[in-house]
C-alpha cells in the first residue's frame, strides 16, 4: 500500500491580450479563477504575454518589475497624442510599441491616408528613451497607421529628407514621392551606440508584389491607384538609402514592416531582429517556468491557421513541448478559425473556444471574462475525471 501526499499539480498561464475585451494580465486572471474552481490547491503561475503588438510594453514591464513612461509625441496625422514606452527593471533598457505613437487606431475610417500618415512620434518616442540613458531599445513595429518607409521616425532623429531644392519633404508617405537626398549630419550621435531589437513577425520587403503598400495599403486607407504611387515611392527611397547611406535595406525581410518603417530602423541604427513572442518568452523566464509543470494555458482573441505564424499561443506551445514532454498545452480563445490541424503537430494537445452560444459580438466582449472562467473551469472538470479513470 502506498501512502503519502499527492503532488501538487502545477498549472502555467501564459495567455495573450483578448483584444477589445481583456488585457493579457486580465485574461490570465480569468484563467486562474477557472482552474480554480476545480483544482483549487494546485500551484498556478501567471505569465502575461505579447507577441511584439499591443500589450509588449505591460507584459516586459511586469515581468521584470519596471515602469512605464508618458510622453505627449505627434500622432500619425500630425496632431499630439500621449504615448506611452517602458523601462524594464534594469534601468538600460527601453519597449516601444510603435502603434502607442502612430498606430491605425487613433484613426477613424475616414482619416485613413498613407500619403500624410507619419511615424514621426515613433521617432520621439526612440528620443525619449535616449534621454533616459537608455542603451538598449526593444521595439514592436505592428499596427501602424502608416507607410512612410520611416522617415518620420528618423526625422524626429535628427535625419534630412531634401527634395532638389534642399527643402526638407512633407510628412507622410506622400512627401517621398520628391525626395533628392538623405542628410544624416544632425543624426542624434546616441543612436549609432544604442542596440535595437525589432520585434516583428512581418518578414516582408520594403517594395513589390509582396511589399509594404501592397500588402497593407489598403487597409491603411490606400485605393489601388494610391497603393502603385506609394510602392514606386518606397523603391525610389530604397534606391536612395542605398545611394546616400550605403545600406542595402530594401529587399532585407521585414523592411517593409509597418509601412516601411523596418527599413528606416535598419539604415540607421545597428539592430537585430527577432519574433516578438520569443522576446517575450526570454524576459519572462517562461521556460524555466514550464520545466516542471503539468499544464500550460495559453490563448488570445483567435486561434486559426494564422496561429503558426509567429502568435503568442504557438511559441508558448512550442516552448512548452521542447523543454517538457510530459506537458499538457490547452489552447483557449474567444474564436477558432478554419485550418487549425497543423497546430496539433508537436504544440497543442488540445483547443477550445470560449464562445457559449450564438451572440453579438458586443455581448461576448462585454462577457469575455466570465465566458474564460467558465471554459477553463469545463476544460479542468475533464481533466478531472480523465486523471480520475487512469487512477
Amino acid at each position: 500500500m502506498t501512502t503519502g501526499i499527492a503532488r501538487k499539480k502545477k498549472f502555467v498561464i501564459a495567455s495573450d491580450s483578448f483584444k477589445a475585451c481583456l488585457t493579457a494580465k486580465q485574461a490570465c486572471d480569468a484563467f486562474e479563477l477557472g482552474i480554480m474552481q476545480i483544482y483549487p490547491d494546485s500551484i498556478i503561475v501567471k505569465v502575461p504575454m505579447a507577441d511584439g503588438g499591443e500589450g509588449t510594453v505591460q507584459a516586459l514591464v511586469d515581468a521584470t518589475g519596471g515602469r512605464k513612461v508618458a510622453k505627449v509625441v505627434t500622432g500619425p496625422l500630425g496632431t499630439p497624442v500621449t504615448a506611452e514606452y517602458g523601462i524594464l527593471g534594469d534601468g538600460k533598457t527601453g519597449v516601444i510599441e510603435m502603434a502607442s505613437a502612430s498606430g491605425i487606431e487613433y484613426l477613424k475610417e475616414s482619416e485613413k491616408n498613407p500619403l500624410v500618415t507619419t511615424t514621426f512620434g515613433t521617432g520621439e518616442l526612440i528620443k525619449d528613451c535616449l534621454d533616459h540613458q537608455i542603451s538598449k531599445i526593444i521595439i514592436g513595429i505592428g499596427g501602424s497607421a502608416t507607410n512612410d518607409g520611416g522617415c518620420g521616425m528618423a526625422s524626429a532623429l535628427g535625419v534630412r529628407f531634401l527634395d532638389k531644392n534642399g527643402l526638407e519633404l512633407p510628412r507622410g508617405g506622400g512627401g517621398l514621392r520628391d525626395l533628392d537626398r538623405i542628410d544624416t549630419t544632425e543624426l542624434d550621435p546616441r543612436v549609432k551606440n544604442s542596440q535595437l531589437i525589432i520585434a516583428s513577425d512581418v518578414l516582408i520587403p520594403l517594395y513589390g508584389i509582396n511589399g509594404a503598400s501592397e500588402m497593407f495599403g489598403p487597409q491603411k486607407g490606400a485605393d489601388d491607384a494610391t497603393v502603385k504611387l506609394l510602392d514606386n515611392y518606397l523603391k525610389h527611397y530604397g534606391d536612395v538609402i542605398q545611394r546616400d547611406l550605403g545600406k542595402d535595406v530594401a529587399l532585407r525581410p521585414g523592411a517593409g514592416a509597418a509601412g516601411g518603417l523596418g527599413a528606416g530602423l535598419f539604415s540607421i541604427f545597428e539592430y537585430s531582429l527577432r519574433s516578438g513572442v520569443d522576446i517575450i518568452i526570454e524576459y519572462t523566464d517562461l521556460e524555466k517556468k514550464l520545466v516542471d509543470a503539468d499544464y500550460c494555458f495559453t490563448g488570445e482573441g483567435r486561434i486559426d491557421f494564422q496561429t503558426e505564424f509567429g502568435k503568442t499561443p504557438y511559441g508558448v506551445a512550442k516552448m512548452a513541448k521542447s523543454v517538457n514532454s510530459r506537458i499538457t498545452v490547452i489552447g483557449v480563445s474567444g474564436s477558432i478559425g478554419k485550418n487549425i490541424s497543423n497546430l496539433y503537430t508537436n504544440a497543442f494537445d488540445a483547443i477550445f473556444s470560449i464562445t457559449p452560444g450564438p451572440s453579438d459580438l458586443e455581448t461576448l466582449l462585454q462577457d469575455g471574462q466570465e465566458n474564460i472562467i467558465k471554459a477553463c473551469e469545463n476544460i479542468c472538470r475533464l481533466i478531472k475525471s480523465v486523471e480520475f479513470a487512469k487512477n
